[in-house]
């Protein structure tokens, strides 16, 4: 697509902040679909799902709210999640929950610019990969960054927590 034809996609907060730290980020939008999840956009953007990150947002034991970073055609082992940071039990939050902590729809979930400020752990092997498409702030709009972005902007902790679905 050349950049004249790119589709202008407005500014959220998760890319409003991305800016104002002078991340470099590409920017690609798609047709969301519910439930499609990150094996949706991957697919339809042509990405390696295991490139696309799922932003989920959980709770521990005491119901205080944390976000996992985890690869597209992976879940979360919360039981080693748990274990891992200390807690006796995590769970994901219900969507209603996950939107007021986040500020933003589940389905359009950024680990950037979140309304509550919550603990980021993000699996370790996403670290190793060049580059990612994360939410940026909307549902349909993944950005394309370095994995690092996460341990910079956000201080997120890595973890082993990934499964295979």
């Amino acid at each position: 697509m050349s950049k004249a034809k790119a589709a202008h996609v407005s500014e959220t907060p998760a890319t409003a902040l991305l800016r104002a730290r002078g991340v470099a980020f590409t920017e690609h939008p798609y047709e969301y679909v519910e439930h499609g999840g990150a094996e949706h956009s991957a697919e339809v953007l042509g990405f390696d799902p295991y490139t696309v990150v799922k932003t989920l947002v959980m709770q521990d034991q005491d119901a205080k709210p944390l976000i996992v970073l985890m690869h597209g055609n992976r879940k979360v082992s919360t039981k080693n999640l748990a274990r891992q940071i200390g807690a006796k039990s995590v769970e994901p939050c219900k969507p209603e929950v996950a939107n007021r902590h986040s500020g933003y729809l589940v389905g359009g979930t950024s680990p950037f610019a979140t309304r509550r400020d919550m603990p980021v752990y993000i699996e370790q092997t996403i670290l190793e990969l060049p580059r990612i498409g994360i939410n940026g702030g909307r549902r349909g709009y993944l950005v394309g960054i370095d994995p690092q972005v996460c341990m910079q902007l956000l201080g997120a902790k890595p973890v082993h927590c990934a499964i295979d679905l």
